[in-house]
């Protein structure tokens, strides 16, 4: 075992660890995933402990309106429609017309289909219909997608929040890139983005967590819009 996947693989045992203490991933979850692999979904679901966290962040903040911002193959948002009351709402939305045909199978094996709603089609412009359509506010957003936009989904995320509106924006810090100023990468460049937006936003209070695991090295922001 080479220096470099010493780590990995002690934090890949470690969340198998926690999984195997804390988080009961039951048929449906595992389920989405062997579909999502079958079906050639690219392996960028959360995992197992980064679910079972998007569920207890919503049921601590009795959140009844949920946006998700990249559905894939539905796997984070069946973790969090299921910790929603019976009454709740989850709207997702997708990119990938092929993406959201699977996550559509399997939240309905789920059980989740009359509290999940799919929306297929590039979310900075699916925002704005959202909101013109009176969507929100909503109790908490995740956000998922695209990096280069952060910047447009978070600003739209305020938008379609309350005060007490809990924001989460995923993948964050990419490998420790994320403080590369002169990167020509788009998604580090959006990353760092989405930071200065939050940085001066008045409305936001936030921090960023680094976290390791099978996903290997990233991180999250969470935000709370006053």
């Amino acid at each position: 075992m080479t220096e470099a996947s010493q780590p990995q693989a002690t934090w890949t045992a470690v969340d198998e660890y926690i999984a195997e203490k804390l988080v009961v991933e039951e048929g449906a979850l595992t389920a989405a995933l062997a579909d999502n692999t079958a079906a050639g979904l690219p392996a960028m679901d959360v995992s197992p402990a980064q679910g079972k966290f998007l569920a207890l962040m919503v049921a601590i903040t009795g959140a009844r309106k949920v946006l998700e911002l990249g559905t894939l193959g539905g796997y984070s948002t069946i973790w969090m429609a299921r910790a929603l009351p019976e009454e709740g709402e989850l709207i997702t939305l997708e990119y990938d017309p092929h993406h959201a045909e699977v996550a559509k199978a399997n939240i309905a094996r789920a059980g989740l289909s009359d509290r999940v709603k799919i929306i297929v089609g590039a979310a900075a412009k699916m925002l704005p219909q959202l909101a013109a359509d009176g969507a929100g506010p909503f109790d908490l957003i995740f956000i998922d997608a695209d990096k280069p936009n952060n910047p447009i989904y978070l600003d739209w995320a305020v938008r379609l929040s309350r005060s007490g509106t809990v924001i989460i924006l995923d993948n964050v810090v990419r490998d420790g890139r994320v403080v590369e100023v002169d990167s020509a990468d788009a998604r580090i460049i959006g990353t760092r983005a989405g930071f200065d937006f939050i940085s001066v936003h008045p409305r936001l209070d936030a921090t960023a967590l680094q976290t390791v695991g099978t996903k290997g090295y990233d991180g999250f922001v969470l935000a709370r819009v006053r």
